[in-house]
């Protein structure tokens, strides 16, 4: 620690004599001293020092009494007057202004040169120096260990303990850790991960700004960064499992054990929460945490949205928690769920439920019943894009060519359940001209609309272009 006045006065090497009161000041650290025989030398003072000098150009009272509240209101620490050169004794001018205004005096004999004093300061500044140096150096070791042995939890309860001060960090406007966060008195310190998720951390003021906090700075942003890149890959190898699985490839055996491996029991009741987020902000889903309390909820990608699997029969609460998470963080998604099953096939039905209720377009989507029209829309082992373009393309071509309405006559006609008195009077047409256009349509398409296997044929193409 730096030396104090009490302890300079206490030097017998030196010899120093006080003249004034030191109550006040005696125990505070001398932060530099300064040798100087000009008659102001305020504009090289800092404040915090002492002032030592042999009174040179002090030859009259009102020139003493000047110099003394010169130092006073430059916030001088203590002034050392040097005796045997200039003046005998130190000038009483001098120490009645000094005491006065509160400024301690001491008086430096003509032995002791006042380089003896400035290097007795420096050492002790050197010493303090280096001690704190190997203080910080200890508490970044302290640190990083904790942070490997123990997470970022227990390393920021290790920096609350040695800055004496509460800390909170947040990621994605979520409080990761520390208490609740409000008013003025937090200080807060942006943490650098390489996404834009607004990360920061919160010190409890008053607190010691030293360099710990900056370490820490880095290692959370770096902590953060890792667990980040983690999170993509173990999402992306889930969602691998996740796409064999959906398109009926894995199954048995086989489908137990890689879901066991990603961390879904297959025996328990599961639900599935679909995110699907706006264009342009789909791969913030890949690194995007999961919300505080949902940490036992396993997450993969498919088809760039993000696959949550809940171990429970409903999803709700994960889909309103995800759902409130990604508002916070700026991310404009929407949020779907199945229902809960168990086994891979149940997962398999949770998953295409999620699908189908994220069709309906809100915030959150709740489940409802899955069609078997649904179920082969989302199925990827079925060719439905292909029957699609082989049923209607030559519908799409004719109606372009023509200027025709073959495709909107076809839409009607299935979703008015066939009639074509109904298709008439919805599109303002004559009977038989419905009936020439859905006979067009059969011949172009090769699917009569008029037979029930023909109809379903031609109602999910329509509905793939719709997906599509």
């Amino acid at each position: 620690m730096a030396i104090t006045l009490l302890k300079l006065l206490e030097s017998h090497t030196l010899g120093l004599k006080a003249h004034t009161d030191i109550t006040d000041v005696g125990v505070t650290p001398i932060e530099w001293a300064a040798v100087t025989e000009l008659r102001d030398p305020s504009p090289f003072l800092t404040g915090g020092e002492i002032v030592l000098t042999t009174g040179l150009r002090q030859n009259t009272i009102a020139a003493q009494e000047a110099f003394v509240d010169t130092l006073a209101g430059a916030g001088v620490l203590a002034l050392g007057f040097g005796t045997g050169l200039s003046h005998r004794n130190v000038p009483a001018a001098v120490i009645r202004k000094a005491t006065e205004l509160g400024l301690p005096v001491f008086e430096v004999p003509y032995e002791t040169p006042f380089v003896a004093i400035t290097k007795l300061i420096a050492d002790a500044l050197n010493d303090d120096h280096l001690k704190r140096l190997e203080q910080l150096l200890q508490g970044h070791q302290k640190l990083a260990s904790t942070l490997l042995t123990g997470g970022l939890r227990a390393m920021l309860n290790e920096l609350s303990r040695k800055l004496g001060t509460a800390v909170a960090l947040t990621q994605y406007a979520a409080k990761l850790h520390g208490p609740e966060l409000g008013g003025d008195e937090w200080h807060r310190v942006p943490i650098a991960t390489g996404m834009r998720d607004k990360c920061t951390l919160y010190l409890a003021e008053p607190y010691s700004h030293d360099g710990l906090v900056h370490y820490a700075q880095s290692l959370i942003g770096l902590e953060l960064a890792n667990q980040a890149l983690l999170r993509e890959s173990n999402r992306m190898v889930a969602g691998q499992t996740f796409s064999d699985l959906m398109a009926g490839t894995l199954k048995g055996p086989e489908a137990d054990a890689r879901l066991q491996g990603i961390g879904v029991v297959p025996n328990r009741p599961h639900s599935v929460v679909l995110v699907a987020a706006e264009s342009g902000q789909e791969t913030a889903l890949r690194t995007l945490p999961i919300p505080p309390g949902f940490d036992h909820v396993v997450s993969a990608i498919v088809d760039d949205r993000l696959a949550l699997v809940v171990a429970r029969n409903d999803g709700t609460e994960v889909a309103d928690g995800i759902d409130a998470f990604l508002q916070g963080a700026g991310i404009k998604a929407t949020v779907g769920f199945g229902g809960g099953y168990t086994q891979p096939n149940g997962l398999r039905w949770s998953f295409f439920e999620a699908v189908e209720a994220l069709r309906h377009g809100e915030r959150i989507n709740t489940p409802s019943k899955l069609s078997l029209t649904s179920l082969l829309l989302a199925a990827r082992d079925v060719p439905l894009q292909a029957l699609a373009l082989e049923a209607l393309e030559p519908l799409q071509a004719f109606d372009k060519k023509h200027a025709a309405e073959l495709l909107g006559t076809l839409r009607s006609y299935l979703e008015l359940d066939g009639s074509v008195g109904s298709v008439a009077e919805a599109l303002g047409l004559h009977r038989n001209t419905v009936r020439y256009r859905l006979q067009q349509v059969s011949e172009l398409s090769g699917y009569d609309p008029t037979t029930t296997a023909d109809r379903v044929q031609l109602w999910l193409a329509l509905k793939a272009v719709d997906l599509n």
